[in-house]
């Protein structure tokens, strides 16, 4: 089984993209605070890749913005691929299911698109 719950604030504006088929692909990182303080005594955080597919891609860069509050659930995807450099690179990121609106909504559209090329339009949630 491979199910992600996290609840965290947006890290900065979410980034719509549209493949070269025309299918919408969102990405925004959030920041989800650790359960437990450092010797410090302050929360920690995690930051944790979002992608988000079609009509909810665009619901998405619609309403969110940076510090917005949003829970999503999803699955866990590992990644591979090559740099500009040609360095492999590796990267764990959430594929969301449902992405919820938990704080105020902006009514501001942010029109900002632009064609990349990926590898699937629907990716699988399969377990590793």
């Amino acid at each position: 089984m491979n199910k992600v719950i996290l609840i965290g604030n947006l890290t900065r504006d979410p980034e719509l993209q549209t493949t070269n088929s025309g299918v919408a692909v969102c990405h925004f990182t959030i920041a989800v605070q650790r359960r437990y303080k450092n010797q410090a005594g302050e929360y920690e955080a995690d930051f944790i890749p979002i992608v988000v597919w079609k009509n909810q891609a665009e619901s998405c860069n619609t309403y969110l913005k940076k510090g917005s509050k949003v829970g999503v659930s999803g699955c866990l995807q590992i990644r591979n691929y090559e740099d500009k450099e040609g360095n492999k690179r590796t990267i764990a990121e959430i594929i969301a299911e449902e992405v919820e609106f938990v704080g105020s909504k902006s009514t501001e559209a942010k029109p900002k698109q632009e064609t990349i090329e990926v590898d699937t339009e629907d990716p699988s949630c399969l377990p590793f």
